[in-house]
């Protein structure tokens, strides 16, 4: 199994500057790469101070710069924003820059605070056609002289301008959950991702027998990798375990809140939440995230993972984004580094 880090500039404070945020995220990236992780992953997201990433591609062009290994992947650009012909050769040109580190993962989406910014009147089902229209585009528009007549987008023979680095372009990966999205990647050649939510190893083993059965509905088609992203925290003791289950408990309260848009924002902040409102909630509590995430001492966390290694996964994801403080995250991803991936070698 490999490692990789999951990682976006997120601010929940007016309290805190945006160009220091932005510099830990790079700190944080290069630590990924000198400690011989294999990827560094950032999203796309738009108006939302929680996850400040307008273009993935400007982060990992700029990581590029600070990195000499790590591959550069975008985890994920949202499907729904994009028109084919303008992703292809962007992405291509970004696989350009970086020298071909470029891994593409892409999304429906997940917020419809920003649906009804970007693709007003859109939902969740027709996000998902829009995946589905967007990336045998981009397998064409890669090859090709492809021209579409489709649901979401109609162009005549287009090729992309430039072509991608990387010989028939970047790694796809797909965000899926349901068997129709598993059945979808696969049967389309791309990759992977997972993201449990809130049913513990339980969900993990079944996200895996999905990704199992789609595999064995083509088996004409090589099987692809699959990764698991994951909140992770590489505690020093008990007590720091109990202060980060805290800490991301807090965080998947504020996400709930984001998804759920129903509280105001401003200046791109949603309404703070109160320590009434986060100790109500109805299934985020501090022991639900030691249950359903890795935070943990590095010694009981090599035993999670390890399971995760036996059901087949091929990629552990370090999802790092937690409204902690930058020096805890930073402790918490050297104690992995150090103390938990050496047990994978």
């Amino acid at each position: 199994m490999r490692f990789s880090l999951f990682v976006h500039m997120e601010r929940t404070s007016p309290d805190q500057d945006q160009k220091e945020l932005y510099d830990n995220f790079v700190a944080l990236a290069k630590i990924a790469d000198e400690g011989g992780m294999h990827a560094v992953w950032t999203g796309e997201h738009h108006g939302m101070d929680f996850t400040i990433a307008p273009n993935p591609f400007l982060n990992l062009v700029d990581l590029a710069r600070h990195t000499k290994n790590v591959r550069l992947g975008t985890g994920t650009i949202i499907a729904p924003f994009w028109h084919p012909i303008r992703l292809a050769g962007e992405a291509a040109m970004a696989d350009m820059i970086v020298d071909g580190r470029l891994d593409l993962g892409i999304a429906r989406g997940a917020y419809s605070y920003e649906y009804e910014r970007m693709v007003p009147g859109m939902e969740a089902w027709d996000a998902g056609q829009r995946m589905r229209e967007l990336i045998p585009a981009l397998q064409g528009l890669w090859k090709g002289d492809y021209a579409q007549e489709g649901t979401y987008h109609s162009f005549p023979a287009t090729t992309s301008s430039p072509k991608p680095l990387q010989h028939g372009g970047p790694p796809i990966w797909v965000a899926a959950r349901d068997p129709n999205s598993h059945d979808f990647a696969v049967s389309n050649g791309c990759q992977v991702q997972v993201t449990p939510l809130w049913q513990g190893d339980a969900e993990i083993t079944k996200l895996m027998d999905t990704f199992n059965a789609a595999c064995a509905k083509f088996p004409d088609v090589s099987r692809p990798e699959i990764m698991l992203l994951n909140h992770t925290y590489i505690a020093e003791d008990e007590a720091d375990i109990r202060q980060a289950a805290e800490e991301i408990n807090r965080f998947y309260c504020y996400f709930g809140a984001w998804f759920k848009n129903e509280r105001p924002v401003s200046q791109g902040l949603i309404k703070a939440l109160t320590e009434e409102e986060i100790a109500a909630h109805p299934f985020y509590t501090p022991d639900s995230m030691i249950r359903d995430n890795v935070i943990a001492t590095a010694d009981k966390a090599i035993d999670r993972i390890k399971t995760y290694e036996a059901l087949g996964y091929d990629e552990y994801a370090f999802w790092i984004d937690s409204g902690m403080s930058f020096e805890r995250k930073k402790a918490s991803l050297e104690r992995f580094i150090k103390d938990v991936m050496p047990a994978f070698v």
